[in-house]
């Protein structure tokens, strides 16, 4: 597929969402002008949209430079703009009162609007995209003023990408009120980047799920050498798949979390291909995506199979480390910087200053194992939907439960909601059962039949929200566990 095409124009609700989603999304775009109308005495030029996304397999190996395979939702983030040219202020609502009103404006071609991340504030998101938007539009000196409602489906920390969808959606606003020419992989290399503002060092699979993807596929991911995707059609299969999303209602934000949590993830995988690539005698690297094809380029790998290749690394690694002195807890900061051959100093200043990071130790083996096996899974997953054998539905089921058991023993992103929710799901008909996202909480997705969905959700409802949520209202649980299908990404809505 193109990613140098522009995000589509639509005058029509059904080229965005499948059929069955038609009656809950045509009054929630009503109810959005009406509201815009009434609180700006106006009606909104277009509306921008983008959605959430559930990654199916590749889990934290994107920022190290490895393919995923996520899929966009129904779950989105749509933005109804106005424009001005009287002033260049941004004044931003939400539907949701529990976020207030906010406003600002253009601060020049400098400084854009500056983004304090140290406060964890909804507008923020908002911020970067427009930030990350205006900072690329080089022949624009003053944009419009903009008038914005914004209403979100997609829960915030719960692993199904509420911020990416904000902060794309936030750009492709700043795009269409500003008239700027940029393509879906402009957007999204813009929108990746852009996010750091808030203090989270993205990987950018969120980003390109929710502007590339389209209905009934996957999209796979690549970042090396650059940004690029391809759709994954789903084997029809005999029972027919689907899947189940249930967020365990435990909340992963990965601002408040990110120190021992996420950016400390990416520094270990960072510090892991530091160690590796000097120790293989490969080109000094911090990726472990160009540890593993320079292993093959040396090792002469040319002609085997990807899956043959991770083979061989994976041989390779369990021999390569040194023992830890820690009794299995990983390396101390003096350790990483012997095997890496980088002063203290140095590693702190290049991994540690933007994204703070809080550890006493680097579980560099058990993060390395993680990301290579994962990054296989991926593969596996691929070749199993253009294969289509019989057992299908089996096949796909087991790599979704080997990366469950790798999150949660060699990357440590799981925790005992998640495990509880995936155990349960394996008993009642799901193949299938892993978190996505970040983890630390937030969502897990399910690999069942389409017959079965209703005895699944049933299941997860009676098994756990029922157990450890009793007072949870009925909105509220229709809204943790639902069924979905391959969504589209990212849009410009004007049929009002």
């Amino acid at each position: 597929m193109s990613n140098n095409v522009p995000v589509p124009t639509y005058e029509s609700l059904d080229k965005i969402y499948a059929t069955e989603a038609l009656g809950r999304q045509g009054p929630r775009y009503n109810a959005l002008v009406e509201k815009f109308t009434s609180l700006y005495g106006r009606k909104p030029n277009f509306i921008a949209r983008s959605p959430g996304r559930v990654n199916l397999i590749g889990e934290h190996i994107d920022y190290s430079g490895f393919g995923v395979l996520p899929m966009a939702i129904e779950r989105d983030v749509i933005i109804a703009v106005a424009t001005t040219d009287d002033d260049s202020k941004v004044r931003i609502a939400n539907i949701d009162p529990k976020y207030e009103p906010r406003e600002f404006d253009f601060e020049g071609k400098g400084t854009i609007v500056t983004i304090d991340s140290t406060k964890h504030e909804w507008s923020n998101y908002f911020k970067c995209g427009y930030k990350g938007m205006l900072e690329r539009a080089e022949n624009l000196e003053k944009p419009k003023g903009m008038y914005l409602l914004m209403d979100g489906t997609v829960p915030a920390g719960s692993g199904l990408s509420s911020s990416a969808a904000v902060v794309c959606t936030s750009a492709l606003a700043t795009i269409e009120a500003n008239k700027l020419q940029l393509t879906k992989q402009e957007l999204t290399e813009i929108a990746i980047v852009a996010e750091r503002n808030v203090g989270v060092n993205s990987g950018g699979m969120d980003q390109s799920a929710s502007v590339f993807s389209e209905q009934q596929y996957a999209l796979h991911v690549d970042f090396v050498p650059r940004l690029s995707t391809r759709l994954v059609r789903f084997p029809e299969t005999q029972p027919p798949m689907a899947f189940v999303i249930a967020n365990t209602l435990v909340t992963a934000d990965k601002f408040v979390s990110g120190p021992r949590n996420y950016n400390l993830r990416v520094v270990e995988v960072k510090m892991a291909a530091l160690f590796l690539s000097r120790a293989l005698g490969l080109p000094n690297t911090d990726s472990l995506k160009e540890v593993f094809d320079e292993f093959a380029k040396k090792e002469n790998l040319t002609n085997a199979s990807e899956l043959e290749k991770y083979d061989a690394l994976l041989e390779r690694v369990k021999t390569i480390f040194p023992k830890d002195s820690s009794n299995g807890q990983g390396y101390s900061l003096e350790e990483v910087s012997d095997m890496t051959g980088l002063p203290v100093q140095a590693l702190k200043e290049e991994y540690m200053t933007r994204f703070p990071v809080e550890t006493d130790y680097y579980r560099l083996v058990q993060r390395t194992h993680h990301v290579l096996t994962e990054a296989k899974r991926v593969v596996e997953f691929e070749e199993v939907c253009s294969e289509a054998p019989a057992n299908t539905l089996e096949i796909l089921g087991s790599i979704m439960n080997a990366s469950q058991e790798s999150c949660d023993k060699y990357f440590n992103c799981s925790c005992p909601e998640i495990d509880q929710v995936c155990e349960i799901a394996r008993k009642n008909g799901a193949y299938g059962a892993r978190l996505t996202g970040a983890g630390w909480g937030g969502c897990t997705v399910m690999l069942t039949t389409e017959s079965n969905v209703p005895t699944l959700i049933e299941a997860i409802k009676q098994g756990y929200y029922n157990q450890k949520f009793p007072d949870l209202s009925q909105e509220k649980l229709v809204d943790a566990v639902l069924s979905t299908q391959p969504g589209s990404g990212s849009a410009v809505f004007t049929g009002f």
